[in-house]
């Protein structure tokens, strides 16, 4: 089996029980998948958050999936828990689509690396 052909099946396994998980039978998307892993990684998993909060959620998501890609490294978590990265490495220009690509990837080694799939 080709790897993109791995990455689309487990990228369907990923967002078919998120969608079950969270959005009650609803597709769930790529923006939200980032939002929930960024609140996984916040673990304050029961609270309300404001918007603001809600993009830092989603920054911190972003930051986690691509550290092992060389691009953030964790500086510190501050007082109140949230995660603060460093940039490494500037991320390459990439086209759209290029740019899902890559984060699905990273979505898919991550929940791999929490073993939510195989």
């Amino acid at each position: 089996m080709s790897r993109d052909q791995k990455l689309k099946e487990r990228w369907e396994l990923i967002v078919s029980k998120l969608s079950h998980q969270f959005a009650e039978g609803d597709v769930i998307d790529l923006d939200a998948i980032i939002y929930l892993i960024g609140v996984q990684e916040l673990g304050q998993l029961h609270r309300d958050f404001k918007k603001e909060q809600k993009v830092d959620l989603m920054h911190i998501a972003i930051c986690k999936l691509l550290a092992p890609y060389g691009y953030y490294e964790l500086d510190f978590v501050d007082s109140d828990g949230w995660p603060h990265y460093k940039v490494k490495s500037q991320l390459p220009h990439l086209k759209a689509g290029e740019q899902s690509v890559l984060m699905k990837e990273a979505i898919v080694n991550y929940f791999l690396e929490i073993e939510f799939i195989e």
